[in-house]
C-alpha cells in the first residue's frame, strides 16, 4: 500500500533522529554504515526507525549485489570501501529520494537501460522540470508543494559528492523538523524494537520502480 505524505515525512524524521543519535556514540565516531530503506522500519507511532547497526563492519569485505547495495553508497565507499559518518549522510539522502519518486536507487527502463537515482534526479532538476521528480501517488494531496520541494532540497544537499559538503545529520534532523512541526512527543528511533512494518522494494520481488511498503512478519 502506497504511504501518504504524512507518513513519508515521519519516517524521514525517525529514521534522521535515529542516525543522528548513532553520530554521538562512541564519543561522535560511530557510523552505521548500511543505511537503507530496507532497514528501516516503522514503530507504532509511524516513525521510522533504524536497524542492522554494526552489520556493515562484519560484511564489509562482501560484496553486495548491486541491485541491493550500489545505489545507496556515496562516491568515497564505493572507492576505498570504508564508511563514515558522511557517507551515511549520503545514504540517507538516497533513501529521501525514494521517498520523495518512489523509485529505486537503481532501475531499469523498459529497454533495460540502467538509471541511477541520484544522477537521475540532479538530471532532471538541472533541466527545471522538478515536478516530474515525485512520486505520481504524491499529487493526490493538497497543498504539500512546498514541503516536498524542501525535503527534496534536504536531499540534495545529503547526496553532493564531497563529503566534507553534506550537512551533519543533526543538521539533517533540523531541517526536516523545520519542513512541519509533525510530533513533539518523544520516541525510540533506532533499533528494529519497531512494530512491525517493514520499508522495503528491495527484498520484496516487487517492480524496482516502486516501492512497496508492507507489513513485517513475526521472526
Amino acid at each position: 500500500m502506497p504511504l501518504d505524505w504524512d507518513t513519508r515525512l515521519k519516517i524521514a524524521l525517525g529514521a534522521a533522529r535515529g542516525i543522528a543519535r548513532i553520530h554521538v556514540e562512541n564519543g561522535g565516531k560511530l557510523v552505521h554504515g548500511n543505511i537503507k530503506s530496507s532497514n528501516i522500519f516503522l514503530n507504532t507511532k509511524q516513525y521510522g526507525s533504524v536497524s542492522d547497526l554494526g552489520l556493515a563492519t562484519i560484511s564489509s569485505s562482501l560484496a553486495l549485489p548491486i541491485s541491493r547495495a550500489a545505489g545507496y553508497r556515496a562516491p568515497e565507499v564505493t572507492d576505498t570501501r570504508k564508511a563514515a559518518q558522511p557517507s551515511d549522510v549520503y545514504s540517507f539522502g538516497v533513501v529521501l529520494l525514494e521517498l520523495l519518486t518512489g523509485k529505486s536507487p537503481i532501475h531499469t527502463t523498459g529497454g533495460d537501460e540502467i538509471i541511477h537515482l541520484v544522477r537521475w534526479v540532479h538530471s532532471v532538476v538541472r533541466e527545471e522540470w522538478t515536478a516530474e521528480v515525485f512520486d505520481l501517488e504524491l499529487m493526490r494531496y493538497p497543498n504539500i508543494e512546498e514541503e516536498m520541494v524542501e525535503m527534496l532540497q534536504i536531499a540534495m544537499s545529503c547526496v553532493v559528492r564531497m563529503p566534507d559538503q553534506r550537512p551533519k545529520m543533526s543538521e539533517v534532523v533540523k531541517m526536516i523538523e523545520n519542513v512541519r512541526q509533525i510530533d513533539g512527543e518523544p520516541y525510540s528511533s533506532s533499533g528494529n524494537q519497531a512494530e512491525q512494518l517493514k520499508l522495503s522494494q528491495h527484498d520484496s520481488g516487487n517492480s524496482p520502480s516502486t516501492p512497496s511498503y508492507f507489513p513485517r512478519g513475526s521472526e
